[in-house]
């Protein structure tokens, strides 16, 4: 039951990280230890279950699935979600500041714990890395395309944002917002829209189902350099997470009011507005340390 309790807690964590536009629960999955496990229990779930079934029956598909890890971990992810979506929607449009501050910590000290397992320091190995760098930092600086609430094209997005949210540095949040559907997912978690909802789930499905086997391959046979482009990924999305940042445009009106805005990043304005940040950012590179601590000591993304 503990360790259940450790799973379902890690969970939470994934759900409240891939509400923010920025964060991906892929990162919580690494630092916390159970990306491997993670990947490879997403990437079964094909036929072979079919097999299982015939002969073990439900049990035999329970085991042979993994689904016990894979339903503790989502009902964790479910129950954030839910839970914690209108207080991150509150959070983001009244203190911005201080809440990309601490998941710039976060993020910034998860580069640490997933670059220290990048045991190769060639240069072709930088090269990866760099390369992750500058393509989550201009897939970050992108600006968001038409909103939408669709439902053919909301279970689209959310089938891109499923990859992204298994992959650390790339928020599954952001690629939602980049293609203008991130409002409309807020709003039908906000309204209970059941419709939406389960076009949103069945893209999320689709997505991880078909994403997680290319990635369970890369890690199997290319662990390294996977590594390193997944460390520099995290890298680059240190720029969508600056705290400070300034209005560009008006985009869009939401259903209640609120403007969205195009924003890019800008320097403090003084000593006053970056000591609170600094003490939120420095608040969740402890967090990530108490996770990885917590995890018992196997290293980021062992199972």
């Amino acid at each position: 039951m503990r360790a259940w309790a450790g799973l379902y807690a890690k969970g939470l964590a994934m759900g409240l990280a891939d509400l923010v536009p920025g964060v991906s629960g892929g990162t919580i999955a690494f630092i916390s230890g159970i990306y491997d496990e993670l990947v490879a229990t997403i990437a079964g779930l094909d036929r072979r279950l079919l097999g299982a079934l015939r002969e073990g029956g439900v049990r035999g598909v329970w085991q042979a699935g993994n689904l016990g890890f894979l339903a503790v971990l989502l009902a964790g992810i479910g129950t954030s979600v839910f839970a914690f979506a209108g207080l991150l929607h509150w959070l983001l449009a009244n203190r911005p500041v201080e809440l990309w501050a601490f998941f710039f910590g976060l993020v910034a000290a998860s580069v640490l714990l997933v670059g220290r397992r990048v045991a190769d320091r060639r240069a072709g190995i930088w090269a990866l890395a760099a390369a992750g760098a500058v393509l989550a930092a201009v897939i970050t600086s992108l600006p968001p395309l038409v909103r939408s609430d669709a439902p053919l094209f909301l279970a689209a997005a959310a089938a891109v944002a499923a990859c992204a949210m298994v992959l650390p540095g790339i928020s599954g949040a952001f690629i939602l917002l980049l293609l203008g559907a991130y409002a409309p997912v807020i709003a039908a978690l906000h309204s209970l829209d059941l419709l939406r909802l389960a076009f949103v789930s069945l893209g999320i499905v689709a997505g991880l189902l078909a994403f997680s086997r290319v990635l369970r391959r890369l890690l199997a046979h290319h662990r390294t350099p996977t590594l390193a482009v997944l460390t520099g990924f995290l890298v680059g999305s240190l720029n969508a997470l600056w705290p400070w940042k300034v209005r560009i445009r008006e985009l869009y009106t939401h259903s209640d009011g609120r403007i969205e805005w195009l924003m890019a990043n800008r320097w403090p304005g003084g000593i006053g507005d970056i000591w609170p940040a600094a003490a939120l950012a420095l608040l969740g590179a402890l967090a990530v340390l108490a996770i990885e601590r917590i995890a018992g000591g196997r290293g980021p993304g062992r199972p």
